[in-house]
């Protein structure tokens, strides 16, 4: 077990490396958003390719920074309803969740999506519109950003078996004590019995 999780520290720092580096792509984004805003009104000029580059800089931030939004827990999951289970319930819920649905659903796109990028790069194929980019470092980054995902699952995967056998703590305890979300829900509800007690 401890080899298997010496791997996983080794991907999840291979994560946290393309995560917070993928976060720079927001910043070159909104640059060039607001240039190509500003001489479009300013001067009437336009371009396709700088117009290109910000879809495929913005593709490259959901794709590519996927592997770390899981690192970090930070998807999308019912905490209302996760938050009543048992850690033990939590982690084997993932472990399903990680084996059956997200490891194969990466192995099919990567599956798909690699002779897309392929036969862009062999053809040269580029954009339709005039002036437009090349499209194979769009492709490439559905095959990237899928193979990130999946070694960041397997990642997940040691971390939640590992602490259903006992050797780690639980890597779904962020050590936090309650979200936001879950602090407004509890005000919420404890309104909503206030309300219900007045009405009687």
């Amino acid at each position: 077990m401890n080899g298997l999780l010496g791997i996983s520290r080794l991907i999840d720092r291979i994560s946290t490396l393309v995560g917070k580096s993928t976060m720079w792509l927001i910043l070159a984004v909104t640059i060039i958003s607001a240039l190509n805003a500003i001489i479009r009104k300013a001067f009437d000029v336009s371009s396709n390719a700088w117009l290109e580059l910000q879809w495929y800089l913005f593709a490259g931030v959901f794709l590519l920074g996927a592997g770390y939004v899981f690192l970090q827990n930070a998807h999308v999951r019912i905490d209302f309803v996760s938050s009543r289970l048992s850690a033990r319930a939590r982690n084997w819920i993932d472990v399903v969740g990680i084996v059956v649905f997200l490891i194969p659903l990466c192995l099919i796109v990567i599956r798909l999506s690699w002779p897309l990028f392929y036969n862009a790069l062999v053809s040269g194929e580029t954009s339709q519109n005039a002036g437009g980019l090349i499209r194979w470092p769009a492709y490439l980054m559905i095959p990237l950003g899928f193979s990130l995902l999946l070694l960041q699952a397997v990642s997940e995967l040691i971390k939640r078996i590992g602490f259903l056998r006992g050797a780690i703590p639980d890597p779904l305890d962020s050590g936090e004590e309650k979200s936001a979300e879950e602090k407004l829900l509890e005000e919420l509800a404890a309104e909503a019995a206030k309300a219900g007690r007045g009405a009687k």
